[in-house]
């Protein structure tokens, strides 16, 4: 993994969509390599959402950093629990 291994649970990045599977899509958050996994994405959830591309730009959170790679979250809900994790409401 690259980067400075800085990423922390609950931290929001854009991030740039760099490959995709099947199972989920490699995101670039902060020079690091994080997955977001498919049922993490608004498209497993809405068909009105596109499924990810590579140079796709999403807004995500880091649900689990002490993984390899860091996992993320683009769906809203996550990304609004985290915010108020944050806030010490979590």
């Amino acid at each position: 993994m690259a980067g400075d291994g800085m990423v922390q649970d609950h931290q929001e990045f854009e991030g740039v969509v760099t490959a995709v599977a099947t199972v989920g899509a490699r995101v670039e958050i902060n020079g690091e390599e994080g997955f977001v996994d498919q049922v993490k994405h608004p498209s497993w959830w809405s068909e009105e959402a596109e499924p990810p591309k590579v140079g796709d730009r999403l807004h995500v959170v880091v649900l689990d950093a002490s993984r390899t790679p860091p996992r993320l979250s683009a769906l809203s809900c996550d990304i609004e629990n985290a915010r108020q994790f944050r806030r010490g409401c979590g």
